[in-house]
């Protein structure tokens, strides 16, 4: 509890700055923000007196009732500046500005699945309902703290028992905006029916959910292993972008300053294996919500241990400020706090030996969904599990004496990168 709230402290201090910066102006547009006010509720299409889901109404009790959270989801609305920028969210819907009217659409939203949008937040619509709040002082607190998670997990939760159902394959249709199966997002997915397991002819292409499509499956060779008889190539756990690469990680690091460094004991949650990994490689990569969600083993090897371990949802580190797409600008400092998943495989090759693959949930795709199990001999390329309902981010771990060559395909990490196929080479053992 003490290193939390000194946690929280910290990040309070280190979002002053930015908060000072960005104070709210009076005149026309505190009177534009009031008018965006009253879009928000009639987008939630309820007022004061609607009928809570039980989940939001015990979110709504726990907000209301404990103080310090009281608060803090007061103030996350109020310091999110009055100025152009933030009238809207980032999908372009009316800024909510205050935790009620949040509630309402939250709501709202757990009772439908996504529609496609154009945005860098597509599929990810609590997230952009708090996004703006998310970069605030007062957010970076109250997105750490462990009943807000707790309650949060129980309304994902409640979503993905829609977003199984056969109802959610509403929004897959054809709207050329709006519709997964139309214009705007067969650009965004323009390889849809060629490379995955899909049924054009049949209604809603032949899924079953909404979580069925986002789970969906390549077509069989369409993403070969490479180099399935030398175990010194290591393959691609995830279609994925490269985040990050880093070497010499230690056990301790300061992770929420603007650099973001890796701290592995709160990475691996203390892991009694975590100590082999001091001073090694950790490569970080990150999924679009419109690629491929499924986990492969980049080794061949036996599964020693697997983990899911609870965490954050909507944080973000100050440092960064009011990231548009939050918290994308994030990927590094939610590698210790978010909700993730943890497999240890003792790769068949000696040069490796004992290896991690980490899946961290983020925002709305909370799911790390592990479908191998302990004692499990995995060859490279075979699946490890999936995440549910979107994209997130991912790290595989090697120990110091592991020497490793990348192939990033000429690219530097970054959130520019582009993704590297499933189960292509991605680095080879010296």
């Amino acid at each position: 509890m003490k290193t939390k709230w000194y946690l929280a402290v910290a990040l309070a201090s280190l979002f002053a700055a930015n908060v000072a910066s960005a104070q709210p102006q009076t005149g026309a547009w505190l009177r534009a923000d009031q008018k965006a006010l009253q879009q928000v509720r009639q987008r939630a299409g309820q007022d004061v007196s609607q009928t809570w889901l039980p989940v939001v109404q015990e979110f709504k009790t726990l907000i209301d009732n404990d103080p310090e959270l009281y608060m803090q989801f007061t103030q996350m609305f109020e310091q999110i500046p009055l100025t152009p920028l933030y009238l809207n969210d980032p999908v372009g819907n009316p800024q909510v500005r205050n935790y009620r009217d949040m509630l309402r659409l939250i709501n709202q939203v757990i009772t439908q699945a996504p529609e496609f949008n154009k945005t860098d937040l597509v599929g990810f619509p609590i997230n952009a309902i708090v996004n703006w709040a998310m970069g605030t002082a007062a957010g970076a607190s109250a997105f750490l703290n462990d009943k807000v998670n707790r309650q949060l997990k129980k309304i994902l939760a409640q979503w993905a028992v829609f977003l199984n159902s056969a109802d959610s394959r509403a929004v897959l249709n054809t709207h050329p905006e709006k519709g997964w199966l139309g214009r705007d997002a067969l650009q965004a997915m323009p390889n849809l029916v060629e490379d995955f397991e899909v049924r054009p002819d049949l209604p809603y292409y032949g899924f079953k959910s909404w979580d069925d499509f986002f789970t969906r499956q390549f077509r069989e060779g369409r993403r070969p292993v490479a180099s399935p008889l030398d175990d010194s190539v290591i393959a691609n756990a995830c279609e994925s972008a490269p985040y990050k690469l880093a070497k010499n990680v230690k056990w301790q690091d300061q992770f929420w300053i603007k650099d973001q460094p890796y701290s592995l004991s709160h990475m691996m949650a203390d892991d009694a294996l975590a100590q082999q990994f001091v001073g090694g490689t950790i490569y970080q990569a990150f999924l679009s919500a419109t690629s491929y969600h499924r986990w492969h083993s980049p080794v061949s090897g036996r599964v020693v241990k697997t983990r899911l371990i609870d965490g954050s949802y909507y944080a973000q580190t100050p440092a960064v400020g009011f990231d548009p797409a939050g918290p994308n600008e994030s990927q590094g400092y939610i590698t210790q706090v978010a909700s993730r998943g943890l497999i240890f495989i003792e790769a068949d090759n000696p040069k490796i030996g004992l290896m991690a693959v980490r899946l961290v949930g983020m925002a709305e795709v909370s799911s790390n969904d592990i479908t191998v199990y302990v004692g499990q001999h995995v060859n490279k390329g075979d699946q490890l599990g999936m995440f549910h309902f979107g994209g997130s981010t991912h790290t595989l771990m090697f120990r110091p004496q592991v020497k490793l060559d990348f192939d990033l395909r000429g690219q530097t990490p970054s959130l520019d990168s582009k993704n590297i196929p499933v189960r292509a080479q991605l680095a080879t053992v010296r």
